[in-house]
């Protein structure tokens, strides 16, 4: 028999257990690659993030703060705010995984538990049940009982909405200034004058007064 390329031409003629432990490092190997994935969609990075760029956008200062500051502090409270649900899943999942107390897939239902029940909290009734329905699942009588396949995307759409109602009102007293600025320029004559210079030192002023990063933080925090 021909070997694929990339596994070994032993591979079909190994002892079943040790296909059964390459076929786990394949497994966790691709939970691996799709960590990024499950840090964005899985928990409260995504609504973070999205407020902060509003943030940013709404004080019209371009790339100040950098990116690479708002993803890392994006991150930071992200662990922050899911450190109670990875305490759980160590606890319950992991720790006895580790000392062979229960079985990988005692341990990966068990992991699931804590996660479907912090998304389910943040995500709406309509947004579940538009994938319950488009999928044809049953109508789960308990978080437990929800599908991944269904809640995930629901989960996002639902933090998307919420993101983007806090950068409305994120957006809005920092228009009315831009409105003020452009009105008071009109009345002088200055048209050429983009008002975005002059409006950018007051927005600023009233971001440092009102203390803007504490109050962003506060909300973001108490919103979970």
């Amino acid at each position: 028999m021909n070997s694929i390329p990339g596994i070994p031409a032993d591979f079909f003629t190994s002892q079943p257990q040790d296909v059964a432990t390459t076929l786990q490092l394949l497994l966790v190997l691709t939970v691996l690659s799709l960590a990024p994935a499950i840090l964005v969609l899985m928990t409260c990075f995504t609504r973070i993030i999205i407020v902060l760029s509003f943030v940013r956008t709404s004080l019209s200062t371009q790339q100040m703060p950098p990116n690479q500051v708002l993803i890392g502090l994006a991150l930071f409270l992200t662990f922050f705010v899911m450190a109670p649900v990875y305490g759980q899943i160590n606890t319950d999942a992991i720790q006895p995984y580790m000392k062979k107390e229960i079985s990988q897939k005692q341990a990966l239902s068990k992991a699931q538990i804590p996660i479907k029940e912090f998304m389910a909290k943040e995500t709406r009734e309509k947004d579940l049940q538009l994938f319950l329905s488009y999928g044809n699942y049953k109508s789960p009588k308990k978080v437990s009982e929800i599908p991944l396949t269904a809640l995930i995307p629901a989960f996002t759409i639902s933090e998307l909405k919420t993101a983007f109602q806090m950068g409305f009102m994120i957006f809005i007293p920092f228009l009315v200034i831009d409105m003020v600025v452009a009105s008071i320029l009109m009345a002088m004559g200055m048209m050429m004058l983009p008002p975005v210079m002059i409006s950018l030192p007051f927005k600023i002023l009233l971001f440092i007064m009102v203390d803007g990063w504490y109050l962003i933080v506060e909300s973001l925090l108490k919103s979970f």
